[in-house]
Protein backbone atom coordinates (compact mmCIF):
# COMPACT_ATOMS: atom_id res chain seq x y z
CA UNK A 1 0.00 0.00 0.00
CA UNK A 2 1.33 3.40 -0.88
CA UNK A 3 2.07 5.92 1.84
CA UNK A 4 -0.41 8.50 0.85
CA UNK A 5 -3.17 5.67 0.82
CA UNK A 6 -2.50 4.87 3.84
CA UNK A 7 -2.65 8.41 4.97
CA UNK A 8 -6.16 8.97 3.45
CA UNK A 9 -7.53 5.88 6.44
CA UNK A 10 -10.66 7.91 8.43
CA UNK A 11 -8.93 7.73 11.95
CA UNK A 12 -12.77 7.07 13.28
CA UNK A 13 -12.81 4.13 11.44
CA UNK A 14 -9.34 2.79 12.16
CA UNK A 15 -9.72 3.27 15.70
CA UNK A 16 -13.38 1.43 15.62
CA UNK A 17 -11.85 -1.55 13.68
CA UNK A 18 -8.80 -1.56 16.25
CA UNK A 19 -11.27 -1.36 19.27
CA UNK A 20 -12.66 -4.65 17.54
CA UNK A 21 -9.82 -6.37 16.87
CA UNK A 22 -8.47 -5.93 20.08
CA UNK A 23 -12.08 -6.51 21.60
CA UNK A 24 -11.65 -10.09 19.71
CA UNK A 25 -9.09 -11.64 21.48
CA UNK A 26 -10.47 -10.24 24.86
CA UNK A 27 -8.09 -6.58 25.14
CA UNK A 28 -9.68 -3.44 25.66
CA UNK A 29 -7.64 -0.41 25.82
CA UNK A 30 -9.70 2.31 27.55
CA UNK A 31 -8.28 5.28 26.30
CA UNK A 32 -8.37 4.05 22.53
CA UNK A 33 -9.48 7.37 20.71
CA UNK A 34 -8.66 9.54 17.92
CA UNK A 35 -6.56 12.79 18.75
CA UNK A 36 -8.55 15.70 18.41
CA UNK A 37 -5.20 17.74 18.82
CA UNK A 38 -3.63 16.31 15.45
CA UNK A 39 -6.77 16.25 12.45
CA UNK A 40 -4.24 16.52 9.43
CA UNK A 41 -2.00 13.59 10.85
CA UNK A 42 -5.00 11.30 11.46
CA UNK A 43 -3.55 10.05 14.86
CA UNK A 44 -5.14 7.34 17.19
CA UNK A 45 -4.35 7.38 20.65
CA UNK A 46 -3.39 4.13 21.88
CA UNK A 47 -3.49 5.22 25.91
CA UNK A 48 -2.03 4.01 29.06
CA UNK A 49 -2.75 0.11 30.16
CA UNK A 50 -1.52 -1.86 32.85
CA UNK A 51 1.61 -4.45 31.91
CA UNK A 52 -0.41 -7.39 31.79
CA UNK A 53 -2.45 -5.74 29.13
CA UNK A 54 0.60 -5.01 27.23
CA UNK A 55 2.08 -8.38 27.61
CA UNK A 56 -1.19 -9.99 26.16
CA UNK A 57 -0.98 -7.68 23.56
CA UNK A 58 2.03 -8.38 22.41
CA UNK A 59 0.99 -12.18 22.38
CA UNK A 60 -1.54 -11.25 20.40
CA UNK A 61 0.46 -9.49 17.70
CA UNK A 62 2.92 -12.23 17.72
CA UNK A 63 0.63 -15.30 17.16
CA UNK A 64 -1.53 -13.14 14.63
CA UNK A 65 1.17 -11.97 12.47
CA UNK A 66 1.41 -12.49 8.68
CA UNK A 67 4.57 -11.28 5.92
CA UNK A 68 2.46 -10.24 3.75
CA UNK A 69 2.08 -6.40 4.88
Amino acid sequence: MASKERNNVDPHAAAEALRAALSDVGLVLPSLRVDPASPTLRLIELGRVRSDVAARLAEAIRRGVTRDA
